[in-house]
C-alpha cells in the first residue's frame, strides 16, 4: 500500500471542498480521478504530493514513496536545452559516472595495487560503479530518445531552448521527463491534452506496462477505459469508488444512487411507522411500555441522510430559423497557408458538404486544421483554391480559446449585447441554461474558467440560431458530465456541423463522415472514429501486402535476369512508378528544406521570437515540416534500397 487517506477534510474560507474523504493507492494499479470541473480534484492532489496542507484527518505514506506530479503547467526550466532538461532527471547517475571516471584516473597514476590508498579508490569506484549499473547508466541515452520519440520530439533538435517550444510541445515534453524519472506514483492532472492520435496512442500503451501505480484526472473516457482499472470520483466534497474502468463505473453509479434512494425511502417509512405506534399508544397505560421501547429503539437509530440528486447539467438546444439549399458547401483544391509570408501546411483539400451532414476533421498537431475552418470562413485569406457556400447559409463559430469574446466585457454584457432587442429574461434564462447564474453573470469574461467561457460561446451559438455550425475543439475545458451534453445537443443538430476534435468519444458519437488533413490533401472516411481506425489499418495491410508483392516481384526478375533486365510489362511498370515518386520525394524534401530554412531564418527576427505567440506558431509550422521531411526521407530510402 503507498497511501491511506482516512477521514480527510479541506476548506478554503467558508467552503467545504473536501469531507471526510478516505482513499487507498495500493502498488501498480491504476486509478481515475474525476468529477466537474471546480470539485476538488487537483487540490486533493496537490494535498498527496505535499504543496497543499489539508485541515483535519489522516494521510500516511510508504516511507520513501516517490510521486511524479504532472501539473497544468509544467514545471520545466524554460532556459533550459530540451537535452539538458532530461538528463537533469538523471543528475546522481550521471555525478556518479563523472566520479568513477575521477577515480580511474587517480588509480592509474598508483603503480602499487596493494597499497590502502588504491584500495580506497577502488572500494570507492566500485560503490559508484554498482549504483551506475543499478540505474542502468549505460542506458540512459537510448531511454531519452526512446520517451522523447514517442512523445513526438523525434525530429526535433536536442539543443532546442525550452522557452522557444509551443504551450503543447511544452506538455509533451514534462510528460516525457516525468516517463523517465520512474516514480512509484506517477500522478497526472489532464496527460492527453494537446497530444495527437499517434503520441497518444504511444502514451496509453505505456502507461498500460508501467511499473508503478497511476492516479489520473481525466476528461478523456477513451484514456480511462483503456487505463484505468478503477475509479474515484468526487462529488459535492465527498469520495465514491468505483471497481473498474470508466464504462463499468457508469452503471455503478446509477445503482448506487438507485440503491441509496431506496435504503433513505424504506428507513423514512419504518420511522414514519414507529413515530406513528408511538404517538397513538405513549398515553395508555396498557401499551405505555411497548411504545417507550420504540421511542428508545428511534432515538438509537442511525438516520440515513436524504441522498443528493444529480448534479445540476447545463442544457443545450441547437436550433436554425432558415433551411439551406442542398449543397452546403464545396471546397476545391483548397491549400492552407500561413503567415504574413505564406507558409504552406497542407494543400488539395477538396470536399462537399451537404445540408445536414456532419464532418469531423482530423489530423496531426500543427497541420493546418483551425486555419482551414478559418479560411473557409474566410477569416483569414486563401492563397489557392476555391471555397463556395450555398444559398441561405448561416454560420456560428466556436473558436477553440474562445478568444472571439471581449475579455473585459462581463459575461452578461458580452451575450446582451450581441442581442439588443432580446429581452432581459430570455438572455438570463439562456445562460441559466449553462449553469452562469447569480454573481458569475457579472465577473468579466477574462477571469471566469476556460470552462464558463465555453459555456458563454454555447450560449451566444444558441441565440444566434444558424443551420451551420462551425466548431474548433469544443470539448476543450469541459468536464465529463458537459462533454456528454454537448454531445447529444450535437448529436440532435438538424442542420449542418463542421468540426474538429480530438476526442475520442465525440468522433465517435456525432460525425457522419471524417476528413483527415494530411500535408499532401485530405482523405474522407464515411462513418464514425471506429469506422475510420477500422479503415486506417486495412489501408495499412494493404500497403504492407502490396509492398511485399512488388518486392518479391523486383527480387524475381532480378534473379531471373542475369543482365538486370525486366521480363514483363508489369515488372517495368512497377519499377517506372519506383523511379517516378523517387524524383517526386526529391522535390518534396527540397520544397521542405527550403521552406524550413526560410521558416528557421524567420525565427532569428526579434520581431518574431519577442511575439510569443507568433513564435510559437512559427515553432509548431517548423515542428510539422521537420516530421514530413522525416516521413519523405524514410520512404525515399526504401524505395533507392
Amino acid at each position: 500500500m503507498l497511501i491511506t487517506i482516512d477521514n480527510l477534510c479541506k476548506s478554503f474560507g467558508q467552503d467545504e471542498i473536501l469531507k471526510n474523504i478516505k482513499m487507498t493507492v495500493n502498488e501498480k494499479c491504476r486509478y481515475g480521478l474525476i468529477g466537474v470541473n471546480g470539485a476538488g480534484k487537483s487540490t486533493l492532489l496537490k494535498i498527496i504530493t505535499g504543496s497543499l496542507s489539508h485541515d483535519s484527518g489522516e494521510l500516511v505514506k510508504k516511507p520513501g514513496l516517490t510521486i511524479g506530479y504532472l501539473e497544468q503547467n509544467n514545471g520545466l526550466e524554460r532556459n533550459n536545452s530540451i537535452i539538458v532538461e532530461m538528463r537533469k532527471v538523471f543528475d546522481d547517475v550521471l555525478k556518479a559516472e563523472a566520479e568513477m571516471r575521477t577515480l580511474e584516473n587517480k588509480m592509474s597514476e598508483l603503480s602499487d595495487h596493494k597499497s590502502d590508498e588504491y584500495r580506497r579508490i577502488a572500494s570507492e569506484y566500485n560503490k559508484n560503479q554498482a549504483y551506475f549499473d543499478s540505474r542502468d547508466g549505460y542506458n540512459i541515452d537510448v531511454k531519452i530518445k526512446t520517451i522523447l520519440n514517442g512523445m513526438g520530439f523525434g525530429d526535433k533538435d536536442m539543443n532546442t531552448v525550452i522557452s522557444t517550444l509551443s504551450g503543447g510541445e511544452k506538455t509533451r515534453l514534462a510528460i516525457a521527463k516525468l516517463l523517465l524519472e520512474e516514480p512509484e506514483l506517477l500522478i497526472l492532472d489532464e496527460p492527453t491534452n494537446h497530444l495527437d492520435f499517434k503520441t497518444l496512442k504511444w502514451l496509453e500503451d505505456y502507461l498500460i506496462s508501467y511499473n508503478g501505480a497511476i492516479l489520473a484526472i481525466s476528461h478523456d473516457r477513451y484514456f480511462l477505459d483503456k487505463i484505468v482499472s478503477h475509479i474515484y470520483e468526487i462529488e459535492r466534497g465527498k469520495l465514491y469508488s468505483y471497481p473498474g474502468n470508466y464504462s463499468a463505473y457508469l452503471p455503478q453509479k446509477a445503482e448506487r444512487r438507485a440503491r441509496e434512494e431506496k435504503e433513505y425511502e424504506m428507513q423514512q417509512s419504518e420511522i414514519a411507522r414507529m413515530q406513528e405506534y408511538i404517538d397513538k399508544n405513549m398515553a395508555r397505560a396498557s401499551t405505555s411500555n411497548s411504545a417507550k421501547s420504540r421511542l428508545k429503539a428511534l432515538e438509537a437509530m442511525d438516520i440515513l441522510e436524504k441522498p443528493d440528486g444529480d448534479l445540476k447539467s447545463m442544457k443545450l438546444k441547437f436550433e436554425y430559423l432558415k433551411e439551406p439549399y442542398k449543397d452546403v458547401l464545396t471546397v476545391e483544391n483548397l491549400e492552407v497557408s500561413v503567415g504574413e509570408e505564406p507558409i504552406k501546411l497542407c494543400s488539395d483539400i477538396n470536399v462537399s458538404v451537404k445540408r445536414g451532414e456532419k464532418l469531423a476533421i482530423i489530423g496531426d498537431n500543427g497541420i493546418g486544421k483551425s486555419s482551414f475552418l478559418k479560411i473557409i470562413q474566410g477569416i483569414i485569406p486563401k492563397t489557392f483554391g476555391e471555397v463556395t457556400w450555398g444559398k441561405n447559409v448561416s454560420l456560428s463559430y466556436y473558436e477553440q480559446e474562445n478568444l472571439n469574446l471581449n475579455s473585459d466585457k462581463i459575461a452578461l454584457d458580452e451575450l446582451w449585447d450581441r442581442f439588443p432587442d432580446c429581452p432581459e429574461a430570455e438572455i438570463r434564462r439562456v445562460l441559466g441554461n449553462v449553469l452562469l447564474t447569480k454573481d458569475d453573470v457579472f465577473k468579466p469574461v477574462k477571469i471566469i474558467s476556460g470552462g464558463e467561457r465555453a459555456k458563454l460561446a454555447f450560449c451566444i451559438i444558441m441565440l444566434e440560431k444558424s443551420n451551420v455550425l462551425i466548431m474548433d475543439e469544443p470539448t476543450n475545458h469541459l468536464d465529463l458530465t458537459s462533454k456528454e451534453v454537448l454531445e447529444k445537443a450535437l448529436c440532435d443538430f438538424g442542420g449542418t456541423l463542421i468540426f474538429v476534435s480530438h476526442d475520442r468519444y465525440l468522433l465517435n458519437k456525432v460525425p457522419d463522415r471524417i476528413m483527415e488533413i494530411t500535408r499532401c490533401g485530405a482523405e474522407i472516411y464515411n462513418g464514425n472514429f471506429d469506422s475510420y481506425r477500422e479503415a486506417c489499418e486495412r489501408k495499412v495491410q494493404q500497403e504492407a501486402a502490396k509492398a511485399a508483392e512488388l518486392a518479391q516481384a523486383a527480387a524475381k526478375s532480378k534473379t531471373s535476369a542475369p543482365d538486370g533486365g525486366f521480363r514483363s510489362k508489369e515488372q517495368r511498370r512497377a519499377d517506372a512508378q519506383r523511379k517516378n515518386r523517387i524524383k517526386e520525394l526529391e522535390r518534396l524534401i527540397e520544397d521542405a528544406e527550403q521552406r524550413l530554412a526560410h521558416l528557421e531564418e524567420e525565427m532569428t527576427r526579434e520581431d518574431v521570437f519577442s511575439d510569443y505567440l507568433l513564435m510559437n506558431e512559427k515553432c509548431t509550422e517548423a515542428d510539422t515540416l521537420r516530421q514530413s521531411l522525416d516521413e519523405y526521407f524514410d520512404e525515399w530510402s526504401t524505395l533507392e534500397d
